[in-house]
This record gives C-alpha cells, structure tokens and sequence, in this order.
C-alpha cells in the first residue's frame, strides 16, 4: 500500500512538472501500464507513450494548474481538485477538475482519472 507521503509527492510533482511544462517528469510519476482516463468518459490512453503524447498536447495550451485545498487520501487512492486555467477558444477560461489517482506500492501512479465537463468551465 503506498504511505500519504508517496501519494502526496505524486500529487504535488505532477502540479509542478505541469507548471514546468515537464511533460517527462509528469511521464515518470507513472508506472508504464498507467493509464490515463480524462475526461472520464473518453478514450483511455495506456503507458508512457500514450500519456506523454496526452500532456505534450495538453501543455501545448499554455494551461496551468492550481490546486484547491488539500488533496484527500484513502486506500492506494489519492482524490485532488484544481483548477486548469488556460486561453480556450480565445478566452481566458477556468475548467473546475477533480483528479483520482490510484497508486501502487512504489509510489508510481498506475491509475488516472479526471472528472469534469462542459458545465466545469467558465470565463477566467
């Protein structure tokens, strides 16, 4: 079972390697079967390959993340909300998110999943 520390620190190295625009940091947090579900509800992308081409694309945006209060663990979970701040469409928006992750024993994310939707974004 990974400790609080180990779900915390994946967590945190992924707001900032976000915030460094560090597409293989974000890749290392993640055992290399992950899988990444965001939105819930789309396709999944499994492995390094397949996550690394999802968040070179998503940080290609220009977007950034701030978390909101403090992230909440149970079992291998940890559950986090933030905001992703970026320009959509021309105009500076805000999409309101609820991000799980389920780690395994050596603190490596093996599952991701995102929750929001159209009525999660506004104008920033």
């Amino acid at each position: 079972m990974p400790t609080t520390e180990q779900k915390l620190a994946a967590v945190n190295g992924y707001v900032d390697a976000f915030a460094r625009g560090d597409a293989e940091a974000i890749v290392a947090l993640f055992d290399a079967n992950a899988t990444v579900e965001d939105p819930v509800g789309t396709a999944i992308r499994r492995g390094h390959d397949e996550i690394r081409a999802f968040y070179t694309g998503s940080m290609a945006t220009g977007a950034k993340l701030e978390l909101y209060g403090t992230p909440r663990c149970a079992a291998d979970y940890v559950a986090f909300d933030f905001a992703v701040k970026l320009e959509w469409q021309g105009q500076k928006t805000v999409i309101d998110v609820i991000d799980t992750f389920r780690l395994n024993d050596a603190g490596k994310i093996v599952e991701m999943r995102a929750y929001w939707g159209p009525e999660n974004m506004k104008a920033g």
